[in-house]
């Protein structure tokens, strides 16, 4: 904590007050607008650590939003959603003189397989595409199995010179998905963050703000400009196979006030996040990669708990949601959201004006139910403006130009989606990048997360947990060689003595009689059938968060967490702290 509060303070003698309000004014987010209720330690910095400078990606300014001499400083008219009137008129322009095989090209994201990335950059040149998706195997690894970072920005750049090779003034959309947990598609050398849920145990929006900020900055350096979270989703335990602890929290004000915070950080350091998945996949019992969620509750009842995180990230200003492979009988019986006419009414019903992009189009839930990439002309028809990781690019660009020539697809829905995705990333190439950060720059504030989250369920709130010499089981390899090299920072030795269980994701409870310790490295719900006399919630399995609980488990620091979400017969709030 004193780390951070010296860096807070670096920062603010360099960095003046005026500088961060004008840059979240640029970026379309209203000062007004609550990021979360107070943090519940005060300590806990709100700034940003201090970045080494980046090159802007492709078509980028470079200009930090709201900078004096800044084009966004012309007075145009805010759209509500991050983009000004400027950027509307001229991607209006600009998508009048496409051709329906460049407008069909600028509403889909594709994915690929394996590394051939001049086979992709061809695909991206050859149909117009937004830009591309990077997946786990898409990452080029040196030595060690890191992420080689001086490769994965030359296929960035490569990309993003493809998404621009038919002369576009904008820059192309380089996502990811990097939520942190479990959903992480870049790893060491970068930071490794514990899972969402960690914010909604810290109780704190500025620290989640921090966390966005720094997770975007070393992302911004490596050429991306979109981060496909966070998961918006509103968990209701152990009920919830797919979301688990990638929600912040079981209370949907606590998962709108975290979420809206989070993605106020990654917009700060220049990425542009996309709330999902509406209308929320945390209360449904179906993985939708498998299947086809049905959710039963009403639309009052939706609008009550579910709806509630996006409606916050409507009115905060938020640039993107994504909508879910969910059915919901309130809106449209046997039809996922996705492509369903009254999911995208209501979406905008509540005042989203911004881009609605889909969950991942080869997902189980919409390939099986609509072959040969027949979702895409449906998807746009229904009110999408975005089609994320059709299963073969190619065929749903071609089911796409095919449903506008025939009057399937009305070809004034094709321009409106290509108009908004355009409209974005213009003004997103106009705002420029503030600049990125050296890889693994985050790890303090990473741990400072874990620090925050760390929640006592049961044992003592104070004093060392255990004598000095443990034993350790459960978990995975590398769980069990950080726990020990935490366990050694904090003067404890592994050998002989009481047994600490480490719970990975999707582990059972510690089910042997003879352990002392349990901790939960991702959703708590397994403490709920453990014996153990101590219960520790973790949320993270990165070694500051294996500091941190070593660091608990010898009395050497406070257990601040409170539950974000009910575990068993313990109710939200439960904690220390």
């Amino acid at each position: 904590m004193a780390r951070l509060q010296r860096r807070r303070e670096r920062f603010h003698k360099k960095t003046p007050a005026a500088a961060l309000v004008a840059l979240f004014l640029g970026l379309g987010l209203g000062t007004a607008a609550c990021s979360g209720p107070p943090a519940r330690d005060a300590s806990v910095s709100t700034a940003t650590p201090r970045h080494a400078p980046a090159a802007p990606a492709s078509g980028e300014t470079g200009q930090t939003p709201g900078d004096a001499g800044s084009p966004l400083n012309a007075g145009s008219r805010p759209l509500g959603w991050g983009p000004e009137e400027q950027d509307a008129d001229a991607a209006a322009k600009a998508v009048s003189g496409m051709s329906l095989e460049q407008q069909a090209g600028q509403v889909l994201l594709p994915f690929y397989s394996g590394l051939d990335h001049e086979a992709h950059a061809a695909d991206v040149e050859r149909l117009h595409l937004a830009g591309s998706i990077i997946m786990g195997d898409n990452v080029p690894r040196s030595t060690g199995r890191q992420v080689d970072t001086g490769a994965m920005r030359a296929v960035t750049d490569r990309l993003q010179a493809a998404a621009r090779a038919d002369g576009r003034g904008w820059p192309g959309m380089i996502g990811v998905d990097q939520e942190g947990g479990v959903v992480a598609r870049l790893r060491a050398p970068l930071t490794e963050w514990p899972a969402p849920m960690s914010y909604g145990a810290a109780g704190s929006g500025p620290l989640a703000t921090e966390a966005g900020r720094a997770m975007a900055s070393e992302l911004a350096t490596l050429g991306f400009n979109v981060d496909f979270a966070p998961a918006m989703d509103v968990t209701v335990g152990p009920a919830d196979p797919t979301i688990g602890a990638r929600s912040m929290a079981g209370s949907a004000d606590a998962a709108a006030d975290y979420g809206v915070a989070f993605s106020r950080g990654l917009l700060a350091s220049g990425l542009l996040p996309a709330a999902k998945h509406f209308p929320g996949h945390g209360s449904v019992s179906l993985d939708s990669h498998a299947g086809l969620p049905v959710q039963a509750a009403s639309l009052d009842q939706l609008r009550a708990r579910d709806l509630k995180p996006f409606q916050a990230a409507i009115d905060a200003g938020l640039p993107m949601i994504m909508t879910g492979h969910i059915a919901v009988p309130a809106l449209e019986p046997d039809v996922p959201a996705s492509v369903s006419k009254a999911a995208y009414a209501e979406l905008r019903r509540m005042g989203f004006q911004g881009v609605a992009v889909t969950d991942a189009l080869n997902m189980g839930a919409v390939r099986d139910r609509f072959p040969n990439d027949s979702a895409a002309p449906l998807a746009l028809a229904a009110g999408a403006d975005l089609l994320l990781m059709p299963a073969d690019v190619g065929a749903a660009h071609a089911a796409i130009v095919g449903a506008a020539r025939s009057g399937a697809l009305a070809p004034e829905r094709l321009a409106e989606a290509a108009q908004r995705v355009v409209t974005m990333m213009t003004w997103r190439g106009r705002a420029g990048a503030p600049g990125g950060s050296e890889p693994g720059s985050g790890a303090g504030v990473s741990r400072s997360v874990s620090e925050a989250a760390i929640t006592v369920l049961a044992g003592p709130c104070s004093g060392p947990m255990v004598p000095p010499s443990v034993r350790v089981t459960g978990g995975t390899e590398q769980d069990r060689a950080r726990f020990a090299a935490a366990a050694r920072g904090a003067g404890i030795r592994i050998g002989e003595g009481p047994l600490v269980s480490l719970i990975g994701p999707g582990g059972p409870p510690a089910a042997p009689e003879t352990v002392a310790v349990a901790v939960a490295l991702d959703a708590p719900w397994p403490l709920a059938d453990s014996a153990a006399p101590a219960k520790i919630a973790l949320y993270g399995r990165s070694q500051g968060a294996f500091d941190a609980l070593a660091a608990v488990l010898a009395g050497k620091a406070k257990t601040p967490g409170k539950l974000p979400a009910a575990v068993g017969a313990q109710n939200t709030g439960t904690g220390c702290g």
